[in-house]
Protein backbone atom coordinates (compact mmCIF):
# COMPACT_ATOMS: atom_id res chain seq x y z
CA UNK A 1 0.00 0.00 0.00
CA UNK A 2 1.55 3.39 -0.61
CA UNK A 3 2.18 5.87 2.07
CA UNK A 4 2.29 9.25 1.50
CA UNK A 5 4.88 11.57 2.81
CA UNK A 6 3.51 14.40 5.33
CA UNK A 7 4.48 17.48 4.13
CA UNK A 8 6.37 20.45 6.20
CA UNK A 9 4.89 23.34 6.94
CA UNK A 10 6.02 25.69 3.81
CA UNK A 11 5.06 22.95 1.77
CA UNK A 12 1.02 22.98 3.02
CA UNK A 13 1.63 27.00 2.15
CA UNK A 14 2.49 26.24 -1.13
CA UNK A 15 0.24 23.38 -1.54
CA UNK A 16 -2.94 23.98 0.34
CA UNK A 17 -5.40 22.50 -2.10
CA UNK A 18 -3.20 19.14 -2.60
CA UNK A 19 -3.14 19.08 1.30
CA UNK A 20 -6.32 19.06 1.92
CA UNK A 21 -6.96 16.46 -0.30
CA UNK A 22 -4.30 14.15 1.41
CA UNK A 23 -5.87 14.59 4.38
CA UNK A 24 -9.22 12.98 2.70
CA UNK A 25 -7.84 10.28 0.97
CA UNK A 26 -4.90 9.37 3.32
CA UNK A 27 -5.46 10.89 6.94
CA UNK A 28 -2.43 8.53 8.40
CA UNK A 29 -0.55 8.85 5.42
CA UNK A 30 -1.64 5.01 4.03
CA UNK A 31 -3.50 5.17 0.96
CA UNK A 32 -4.89 2.46 -0.87
CA UNK A 33 -4.31 2.87 -4.47
CA UNK A 34 -7.47 2.29 -5.92
CA UNK A 35 -8.75 4.96 -3.81
CA UNK A 36 -6.11 7.20 -4.87
CA UNK A 37 -6.63 6.68 -8.04
CA UNK A 38 -10.27 7.59 -7.91
CA UNK A 39 -9.04 10.76 -6.43
CA UNK A 40 -6.77 11.58 -9.21
CA UNK A 41 -9.56 11.14 -11.44
CA UNK A 42 -11.84 13.52 -9.64
CA UNK A 43 -9.49 15.97 -8.52
CA UNK A 44 -6.51 16.10 -10.22
CA UNK A 45 -4.16 14.83 -13.69
CA UNK A 46 -5.16 11.50 -14.45
CA UNK A 47 -2.46 10.56 -16.69
CA UNK A 48 0.08 11.26 -13.63
CA UNK A 49 -0.03 7.39 -11.99
CA UNK A 50 0.55 6.79 -8.68
CA UNK A 51 3.84 4.39 -7.38
CA UNK A 52 3.82 1.72 -5.05
CA UNK A 53 6.04 2.43 -2.01
CA UNK A 54 6.71 5.70 -1.06
CA UNK A 55 5.40 8.71 -1.96
CA UNK A 56 7.21 12.35 -1.37
CA UNK A 57 4.47 14.90 -0.71
CA UNK A 58 5.84 17.16 -3.95
CA UNK A 59 4.90 13.89 -6.19
CA UNK A 60 1.10 13.72 -4.30
CA UNK A 61 0.76 17.40 -5.32
CA UNK A 62 1.75 16.64 -8.98
CA UNK A 63 -0.99 14.02 -9.31
CA UNK A 64 -3.37 17.03 -8.23
CA UNK A 65 -1.97 19.51 -9.93
CA UNK A 66 -4.62 21.82 -12.11
CA UNK A 67 -4.59 25.55 -13.65
CA UNK A 68 -5.74 28.20 -11.50
CA UNK A 69 -9.71 29.54 -12.01
CA UNK A 70 -9.93 32.65 -14.14
CA UNK A 71 -10.67 35.83 -12.22
CA UNK A 72 -10.44 39.30 -13.47
CA UNK A 73 -8.59 40.79 -10.38
CA UNK A 74 -4.65 39.28 -10.65
CA UNK A 75 -2.35 39.27 -7.61
CA UNK A 76 -4.94 38.29 -5.06
CA UNK A 77 -4.64 34.93 -2.55
CA UNK A 78 -8.07 34.13 -2.92
CA UNK A 79 -10.64 32.90 -5.63
CA UNK A 80 -14.77 32.50 -5.37
CA UNK A 81 -17.21 33.43 -7.43
CA UNK A 82 -19.36 36.65 -6.34
CA UNK A 83 -22.41 38.88 -7.52
CA UNK A 84 -21.30 42.39 -8.48
CA UNK A 85 -24.72 44.17 -8.01
CA UNK A 86 -28.36 42.88 -7.03
CA UNK A 87 -28.82 41.39 -10.50
CA UNK A 88 -27.48 38.14 -8.64
CA UNK A 89 -25.67 36.74 -11.37
CA UNK A 90 -22.33 34.84 -10.55
CA UNK A 91 -19.24 35.49 -11.98
CA UNK A 92 -15.60 34.22 -11.01
CA UNK A 93 -13.82 36.75 -8.38
CA UNK A 94 -10.14 37.41 -6.94
CA UNK A 95 -10.24 38.92 -3.66
CA UNK A 96 -7.59 38.77 -0.49
CA UNK A 97 -8.45 37.19 2.40
CA UNK A 98 -6.46 38.25 5.77
CA UNK A 99 -3.21 36.82 6.61
CA UNK A 100 -3.55 34.34 9.80
CA UNK A 101 -3.25 36.61 12.96
CA UNK A 102 -2.28 35.12 16.13
CA UNK A 103 -6.49 33.29 16.70
CA UNK A 104 -6.81 32.61 13.80
CA UNK A 105 -7.68 29.34 11.75
CA UNK A 106 -6.74 29.08 7.85
CA UNK A 107 -9.47 26.58 6.11
CA UNK A 108 -9.18 25.40 2.78
CA UNK A 109 -12.26 25.22 1.58
CA UNK A 110 -13.89 21.57 0.11
CA UNK A 111 -17.41 21.96 -0.32
CA UNK A 112 -19.86 25.07 0.79
CA UNK A 113 -23.78 24.62 0.74
CA UNK A 114 -25.99 26.97 -1.12
CA UNK A 115 -28.93 28.22 1.05
CA UNK A 116 -31.81 30.64 -0.30
CA UNK A 117 -31.13 32.93 1.75
CA UNK A 118 -27.71 33.37 -0.67
CA UNK A 119 -30.14 33.82 -3.29
CA UNK A 120 -32.13 36.55 -1.55
CA UNK A 121 -29.19 38.40 -0.61
CA UNK A 122 -27.53 38.44 -4.05
CA UNK A 123 -30.88 40.11 -5.38
CA UNK A 124 -30.96 42.14 -2.53
CA UNK A 125 -34.36 40.95 -1.41
CA UNK A 126 -33.96 41.97 1.70
CA UNK A 127 -32.60 45.07 1.14
CA UNK A 128 -29.05 46.02 2.01
CA UNK A 129 -26.95 43.97 0.18
CA UNK A 130 -23.22 45.02 0.19
CA UNK A 131 -21.20 43.90 -3.12
CA UNK A 132 -19.73 42.76 -4.40
CA UNK A 133 -20.65 39.76 -2.88
CA UNK A 134 -19.32 35.96 -2.04
CA UNK A 135 -22.03 34.04 -0.28
CA UNK A 136 -21.86 31.02 1.28
CA UNK A 137 -22.43 30.22 5.30
CA UNK A 138 -22.29 26.20 5.28
CA UNK A 139 -19.06 25.79 4.69
CA UNK A 140 -16.20 22.77 5.53
CA UNK A 141 -12.91 22.00 4.75
CA UNK A 142 -9.18 21.31 5.78
CA UNK A 143 -7.35 23.49 8.45
CA UNK A 144 -4.32 24.14 6.63
CA UNK A 145 -2.72 26.89 9.10
CA UNK A 146 -3.62 27.90 12.74
CA UNK A 147 -2.19 31.40 14.42
CA UNK A 148 -0.05 30.89 17.48
CA UNK A 149 -2.35 30.57 20.31
CA UNK A 150 -4.62 28.67 18.85
CA UNK A 151 -5.55 25.28 20.83
CA UNK A 152 -8.11 23.66 19.40
CA UNK A 153 -7.33 23.09 15.85
CA UNK A 154 -3.78 22.11 14.32
CA UNK A 155 -3.28 21.79 9.98
CA UNK A 156 -4.91 18.46 8.83
CA UNK A 157 -8.22 18.89 11.05
CA UNK A 158 -11.37 18.77 9.46
CA UNK A 159 -13.61 21.79 10.51
CA UNK A 160 -16.38 23.87 9.42
CA UNK A 161 -18.19 27.76 9.62
CA UNK A 162 -21.61 28.35 9.82
CA UNK A 163 -23.34 31.36 9.89
CA UNK A 164 -21.04 33.60 11.36
CA UNK A 165 -17.57 34.36 11.87
CA UNK A 166 -17.07 37.06 15.04
CA UNK A 167 -18.77 38.68 17.92
CA UNK A 168 -18.01 41.40 20.68
CA UNK A 169 -17.43 38.25 23.15
CA UNK A 170 -18.15 40.22 25.79
CA UNK A 171 -21.75 40.65 26.55
CA UNK A 172 -24.18 37.99 28.13
CA UNK A 173 -25.42 36.12 25.04
CA UNK A 174 -21.72 35.50 23.84
CA UNK A 175 -20.63 34.47 27.30
CA UNK A 176 -19.36 31.12 27.65
CA UNK A 177 -22.00 29.16 30.12
CA UNK A 178 -25.01 30.96 27.37
CA UNK A 179 -23.21 31.07 24.25
CA UNK A 180 -25.71 32.56 21.95
CA UNK A 181 -23.29 34.72 19.52
CA UNK A 182 -26.15 34.32 17.29
CA UNK A 183 -28.51 36.99 18.75
CA UNK A 184 -25.36 39.51 19.90
CA UNK A 185 -26.11 42.89 18.60
CA UNK A 186 -22.38 43.15 17.32
CA UNK A 187 -22.65 39.37 15.81
CA UNK A 188 -20.43 39.69 12.38
CA UNK A 189 -22.23 37.03 9.52
CA UNK A 190 -20.15 35.09 7.26
CA UNK A 191 -21.18 37.36 4.33
CA UNK A 192 -23.03 40.82 3.78
CA UNK A 193 -21.59 42.14 6.48
CA UNK A 194 -18.91 43.90 7.74
CA UNK A 195 -15.55 43.16 9.89
CA UNK A 196 -14.72 45.50 12.26
CA UNK A 197 -12.03 47.04 9.99
CA UNK A 198 -14.72 48.12 7.63
CA UNK A 199 -13.72 45.45 5.08
CA UNK A 200 -16.94 43.40 3.79
CA UNK A 201 -16.97 40.10 4.94
CA UNK A 202 -16.77 37.20 1.97
CA UNK A 203 -18.38 34.14 2.33
CA UNK A 204 -18.01 30.39 1.56
CA UNK A 205 -18.04 30.28 -2.50
CA UNK A 206 -14.57 30.71 -2.54
CA UNK A 207 -10.77 28.59 -2.13
CA UNK A 208 -10.27 29.04 1.36
CA UNK A 209 -11.32 31.34 4.44
CA UNK A 210 -9.85 32.55 7.51
CA UNK A 211 -11.67 32.92 11.16
CA UNK A 212 -10.57 33.35 14.59
CA UNK A 213 -10.97 30.17 16.42
CA UNK A 214 -13.57 30.62 18.43
CA UNK A 215 -16.32 30.47 15.34
CA UNK A 216 -14.33 27.53 13.59
CA UNK A 217 -16.25 23.98 14.50
CA UNK A 218 -14.74 20.75 13.89
CA UNK A 219 -16.56 18.23 11.75
CA UNK A 220 -16.97 14.68 13.25
CA UNK A 221 -14.56 12.30 11.19
CA UNK A 222 -18.17 10.20 10.65
CA UNK A 223 -19.64 12.95 8.78
CA UNK A 224 -19.23 13.32 5.10
CA UNK A 225 -17.81 16.65 4.53
CA UNK A 226 -19.81 17.05 1.53
CA UNK A 227 -22.95 16.35 3.00
CA UNK A 228 -22.27 17.93 6.28
CA UNK A 229 -21.77 21.39 4.69
CA UNK A 230 -25.55 22.25 4.91
CA UNK A 231 -25.67 21.67 8.64
CA UNK A 232 -24.18 24.41 9.18
CA UNK A 233 -27.50 26.36 8.45
CA UNK A 234 -29.85 23.92 7.57
CA UNK A 235 -29.31 21.75 10.31
CA UNK A 236 -28.78 23.68 13.47
CA UNK A 237 -30.95 25.87 12.20
CA UNK A 238 -34.09 23.00 12.95
CA UNK A 239 -31.91 21.72 15.75
CA UNK A 240 -31.64 24.74 17.48
CA UNK A 241 -35.41 25.12 18.13
CA UNK A 242 -36.00 21.38 19.08
CA UNK A 243 -33.80 21.61 21.53
CA UNK A 244 -34.79 25.31 23.26
CA UNK A 245 -38.54 24.99 23.32
CA UNK A 246 -38.15 21.48 24.70
CA UNK A 247 -39.43 19.55 21.11
CA UNK A 248 -36.73 17.06 21.83
CA UNK A 249 -38.03 13.96 24.10
CA UNK A 250 -38.52 10.81 22.54
CA UNK A 251 -42.43 9.91 21.88
CA UNK A 252 -43.31 13.67 21.59
CA UNK A 253 -45.48 14.09 18.36
CA UNK A 254 -44.03 17.16 16.29
CA UNK A 255 -45.38 18.29 13.16
CA UNK A 256 -42.85 19.51 10.38
CA UNK A 257 -44.17 21.97 7.30
CA UNK A 258 -42.48 22.36 4.14
CA UNK A 259 -40.04 19.81 2.95
CA UNK A 260 -37.42 21.37 1.57
CA UNK A 261 -33.80 22.03 2.70
CA UNK A 262 -35.08 23.10 6.50
CA UNK A 263 -38.07 21.04 6.66
CA UNK A 264 -35.94 17.64 5.59
CA UNK A 265 -33.11 18.64 8.04
CA UNK A 266 -35.90 19.00 10.81
CA UNK A 267 -37.66 15.00 9.75
CA UNK A 268 -33.82 13.28 10.30
CA UNK A 269 -33.19 15.11 12.97
CA UNK A 270 -36.55 15.05 15.11
CA UNK A 271 -36.39 11.35 14.20
CA UNK A 272 -32.72 11.25 15.51
CA UNK A 273 -34.52 12.36 18.79
CA UNK A 274 -37.13 9.64 18.33
CA UNK A 275 -40.06 11.85 17.89
CA UNK A 276 -43.25 10.91 16.11
CA UNK A 277 -43.17 13.32 13.05
CA UNK A 278 -45.92 14.17 10.61
CA UNK A 279 -44.84 16.09 7.77
CA UNK A 280 -47.09 18.72 6.78
CA UNK A 281 -47.15 19.73 3.04
CA UNK A 282 -49.40 21.26 0.47
CA UNK A 283 -48.30 18.60 -2.58
CA UNK A 284 -49.67 14.81 -2.02
CA UNK A 285 -47.03 14.21 -4.27
CA UNK A 286 -44.16 14.42 -1.17
CA UNK A 287 -45.91 11.92 0.83
CA UNK A 288 -43.51 8.85 -0.33
CA UNK A 289 -40.82 10.71 -0.44
CA UNK A 290 -41.14 11.61 3.66
CA UNK A 291 -42.70 8.67 4.59
CA UNK A 292 -40.66 5.99 2.97
CA UNK A 293 -37.50 7.73 2.46
CA UNK A 294 -37.03 10.43 4.98
CA UNK A 295 -38.71 8.04 7.75
CA UNK A 296 -41.58 10.84 8.46
CA UNK A 297 -44.42 8.67 10.51
CA UNK A 298 -47.67 10.33 8.79
CA UNK A 299 -47.74 12.70 6.00
CA UNK A 300 -50.84 15.54 6.31
CA UNK A 301 -51.92 17.91 2.91
CA UNK A 302 -52.70 21.27 4.31
CA UNK A 303 -55.38 22.03 1.85
CA UNK A 304 -57.15 18.79 2.96
CA UNK A 305 -60.00 19.91 5.19
CA UNK A 306 -60.99 16.46 6.20
CA UNK A 307 -57.24 15.62 6.65
CA UNK A 308 -57.01 18.81 8.98
CA UNK A 309 -60.21 18.25 10.78
CA UNK A 310 -58.94 14.62 11.84
CA UNK A 311 -55.57 15.82 12.92
CA UNK A 312 -56.30 18.34 15.36
CA UNK A 313 -55.41 18.78 18.30
CA UNK A 314 -52.77 16.22 17.73
CA UNK A 315 -49.44 17.61 18.03
CA UNK A 316 -47.11 18.72 20.76
CA UNK A 317 -44.91 21.65 18.66
CA UNK A 318 -44.38 22.18 14.95
CA UNK A 319 -41.32 23.56 13.19
CA UNK A 320 -42.95 25.70 10.22
CA UNK A 321 -40.10 25.96 7.68
CA UNK A 322 -42.35 27.76 5.14
CA UNK A 323 -40.81 30.88 3.44
CA UNK A 324 -44.41 31.87 1.68
CA UNK A 325 -47.78 32.99 2.75
CA UNK A 326 -49.43 30.35 4.38
CA UNK A 327 -52.56 29.98 7.39
CA UNK A 328 -50.95 29.81 10.61
CA UNK A 329 -54.66 29.53 12.37
CA UNK A 330 -54.82 26.14 10.49
CA UNK A 331 -51.35 24.84 12.19
CA UNK A 332 -52.25 26.26 15.43
CA UNK A 333 -55.77 24.09 15.25
CA UNK A 334 -53.20 20.68 14.90
CA UNK A 335 -51.41 21.89 18.24
CA UNK A 336 -52.17 19.98 21.43
CA UNK A 337 -53.07 22.16 24.26
CA UNK A 338 -49.88 24.65 25.08
CA UNK A 339 -48.27 22.86 21.76
CA UNK A 340 -45.62 25.13 20.52
CA UNK A 341 -45.50 26.46 16.90
CA UNK A 342 -41.99 27.86 15.66
CA UNK A 343 -41.20 30.08 12.55
CA UNK A 344 -38.16 29.02 10.78
CA UNK A 345 -38.68 30.10 7.06
CA UNK A 346 -39.02 33.62 6.50
CA UNK A 347 -41.80 34.84 3.96
CA UNK A 348 -41.54 38.00 2.12
CA UNK A 349 -44.80 39.06 3.28
CA UNK A 350 -46.63 38.90 6.35
CA UNK A 351 -48.23 36.63 8.20
CA UNK A 352 -51.90 36.92 9.73
CA UNK A 353 -51.87 35.57 13.12
CA UNK A 354 -55.66 35.52 14.60
CA UNK A 355 -55.72 36.17 18.09
CA UNK A 356 -57.84 33.61 19.27
CA UNK A 357 -56.43 30.59 17.34
CA UNK A 358 -53.86 31.37 19.93
CA UNK A 359 -55.80 31.97 23.37
CA UNK A 360 -58.06 29.03 22.80
CA UNK A 361 -54.96 26.92 22.75
CA UNK A 362 -52.85 28.60 25.35
CA UNK A 363 -50.35 28.06 22.67
CA UNK A 364 -46.93 29.57 22.17
CA UNK A 365 -45.96 31.08 18.54
CA UNK A 366 -42.11 31.75 18.09
CA UNK A 367 -38.87 32.12 15.58
CA UNK A 368 -35.69 31.20 15.97
CA UNK A 369 -32.80 32.10 13.91
CA UNK A 370 -29.37 29.40 13.93
CA UNK A 371 -27.39 28.36 17.08
CA UNK A 372 -25.11 29.37 19.43
CA UNK A 373 -21.40 27.80 18.43
CA UNK A 374 -21.49 25.21 21.58
CA UNK A 375 -24.77 23.94 20.06
CA UNK A 376 -23.67 24.01 17.25
CA UNK A 377 -21.39 21.47 17.77
CA UNK A 378 -23.34 19.91 20.01
CA UNK A 379 -25.97 19.12 16.84
CA UNK A 380 -22.46 17.75 14.54
CA UNK A 381 -21.71 15.74 17.21
CA UNK A 382 -25.40 14.68 17.78
CA UNK A 383 -25.51 14.10 13.87
CA UNK A 384 -22.60 11.96 13.72
CA UNK A 385 -23.77 9.89 16.18
CA UNK A 386 -26.87 9.10 14.67
CA UNK A 387 -25.44 8.54 11.33
CA UNK A 388 -27.72 11.95 9.84
CA UNK A 389 -25.99 13.77 7.20
CA UNK A 390 -28.23 16.14 4.57
CA UNK A 391 -29.71 14.87 1.38
CA UNK A 392 -27.61 16.87 -1.37
CA UNK A 393 -26.52 17.31 -5.29
CA UNK A 394 -23.42 18.23 -5.50
CA UNK A 395 -22.23 20.94 -8.47
CA UNK A 396 -19.31 22.36 -9.54
CA UNK A 397 -19.00 26.45 -8.97
CA UNK A 398 -19.80 27.23 -12.58
CA UNK A 399 -22.81 25.76 -12.33
CA UNK A 400 -24.18 28.19 -9.33
CA UNK A 401 -26.07 30.52 -11.63
CA UNK A 402 -28.56 27.47 -13.05
CA UNK A 403 -28.63 26.15 -9.52
CA UNK A 404 -30.20 29.95 -8.35
CA UNK A 405 -32.75 29.54 -11.16
CA UNK A 406 -33.37 25.48 -9.66
CA UNK A 407 -33.82 26.70 -6.28
CA UNK A 408 -36.59 29.14 -7.43
CA UNK A 409 -38.53 26.61 -8.64
CA UNK A 410 -37.83 24.28 -5.62
CA UNK A 411 -36.06 22.00 -7.94
CA UNK A 412 -33.70 20.31 -5.72
CA UNK A 413 -33.37 17.56 -3.75
CA UNK A 414 -32.53 18.98 -1.26
CA UNK A 415 -29.75 21.47 -0.83
CA UNK A 416 -27.30 22.37 -3.64
CA UNK A 417 -23.62 21.82 -2.30
CA UNK A 418 -20.51 22.96 -4.19
CA UNK A 419 -17.74 20.67 -5.02
CA UNK A 420 -15.39 23.28 -4.26
CA UNK A 421 -12.14 21.57 -4.35
CA UNK A 422 -13.32 19.82 -7.71
CA UNK A 423 -13.57 23.39 -9.33
CA UNK A 424 -11.90 26.14 -7.67
CA UNK A 425 -7.99 26.35 -7.68
CA UNK A 426 -6.60 29.98 -6.12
Amino acid sequence: MPRVHQPSPSEIAAHPREFALLRQVAPSGEVDKETLAEYVKLYGEPSKAAADGEISFADFAAMFSRPASAREQAGTNCVGWAAQDKSGVMAPFGFNRRPVGPKDVRIQITHAGICHSDLHQVKDEWGGSLFPMVPGHEIVGIVTEVGAEVSSFKPGDRAGVGCMVDSCGSCELCAPERSEQQYCPKCVYTYNCMHPDGSICQGGYSSHIVVTEAFVLRIPDALPLDASAPLLCAGITTYSPLKHFGLDKPGMRLGVVGLGGLGHMAVKLAKGMGLHVTVISTSESKREEATKVLGADEFLVSKDPEALKSAANSLHGIIDTVSAKHDLAALIGLLKLDGKLVLVGVPEVPLDLPSAAVIFKRATVSGSLIGGIKQTQEMLDFCAEKGIASTIEKIPIDYVNKAYERMVKSDVRYRFVIDVQGSLVA
